[in-house]
């Protein structure tokens, strides 16, 4: 007797979620988008392999260091959602278009001139954020982060919540938070004690410092620095990036300025890991992902709400000043407040209003 009872369908069922219509181009032309892209998984000799990929998402803003706006945000979500769901996906590879920075956190321009003094607005815009966030820890491929320039401020954030970070020795890692209107509480006061010292996680997180991938590299934040610069494309001389400081700085910018910028290594790297990736039992592999994922998410989930919550209210206070501040630089030559004054004012409990704004804000220039 035919088992009858037994027989399925055929035809493979779609659980893509969101449609393609938040992905764009690599055209110039085209508003900061995300671009979403399949690579054919090679294995150990580069050789393509049939029938598997790699998905690509690309942070396409590299005019502003690939800064977020909202509908980037939205485009970083579809495209965890769609990787996930696509059964050719061996990994994903977030990046971001460009040579300078991997990402710089959400677009201060758009900040300033929509979402301060409109908590209800910036509220909505986090549950996107915490959306992108979620994204991420919750995909059910390996995510890899390629870096391939400066990842600081929400940037830094999003870039710790993937699971494997293969970086440019150029790039530089950090937060900006208290320095500009806000606070790190977009993931990075729950993943930086994870990754790094209690100590390390506290300056790190409000000292506005930047590190070097080599620093993040030697205190565990990232798995591999790669170097991009060759002094000479032709034979191929490869420059190994190294922090300098006093009279040999003016020497490395003119040994820099020999260099050509190639990402053939990182790529390299990138690939290597995605073949890694393609030799191990999927189920196998995402379970054991998860299982060091629900660490970062523990912390996360607990606070995600309550920090939206601050963030969407903060929109009236110190944000208020400090991403009009960052985006009034070209006109007035600081990107932050007169922090003294604004210490002064808070001592002698003055009123926060617009005479409060005018005494901490910088004047044009000129």
């Amino acid at each position: 007797m035919a088992l009858e009872w037994l027989r399925r369908e055929n035809d493979l069922k779609d659980h893509q979620l969101i449609d393609n219509s938040h992905f764009g181009t690599a055209s110039p032309d085209d508003a900061p988008t995300v671009i979403y892209e399949e690579r054919p998984v090679l294995d150990d000799k580069g050789a393509t392999v049939q029938g598997l990929f790699s998905a690509w998402i690309w942070l396409n803003n590299p005019s502003q260091y690939n800064s977020y706006t909202t509908d980037m945000v939205k485009g970083v979500i579809a495209g965890m959602q769609r990787a996930s769901s696509d059964r050719k996906i061996v990994a994903v590879v977030f990046t971001a278009v460009g040579d300078k920075a991997f990402c710089t956190g959400g677009n201060t321009a758009e900040y300033a001139s929509y979402y301060s003094k409109r908590p209800n607005e910036y509220g909505e815009y986090m549950d996107l954020f915490n959306a992108m966030v979620d994204g991420i820890l919750n995909c059910k491929k390996p995510v890899i982060c390629r870096v391939n320039g400066m990842r600081v401020a929400g940037g830094q954030e999003i870039g710790m919540a993937t699971d494997i970070t293969v970086s440019s020795d150029l790039a530089i890692y950090g937060q900006a938070g208290p320095k500009h209107g806000s606070a790190p509480v977009g993931g990075s006061t729950d993943f930086l004690p994870w990754f790094l010292s209690m100590e390390d996680a506290m300056y790190n997180c409000i000292s506005c410092e930047t590190w070097s991938a080599y620093k993040m590299k030697s205190k565990g934040l990232v798995t591999k620095v790669v170097p991009v610069l060759k002094k000479d494309v032709d034979d191929g001389e490869i420059v190994y990036g190294e922090a300098v400081a006093g009279d040999k700085i003016a020497a490395a910018k003119a040994l820099m300025a020999e260099c050509k910028t190639d990402f053939e290594l990182l790529d390299a790297e990138v690939n290597r890991l995605v073949w890694k990736f393609a030799n191990l039992f999927p189920n196998c592999l995402i379970n054991s992902i998860d299982g060091i994922r629900g660490k970062k998410k523990f912390f996360w989930d607990q606070m995600k709400l309550p920090n939206r919550h601050w963030l969407a209210a903060n929109m009236n206070h110190e944000a208020w000043l400090g991403f009009n501040a960052f985006d009034a630089k070209k006109v007035t030559g600081k990107d932050v407040i007169d922090f003294v004054r604004f210490r002064q004012l808070v001592a002698e409990g003055a009123l926060f209003d617009d005479k409060f704004a005018e005494q901490v804000m910088a004047k044009p220039k000129g």
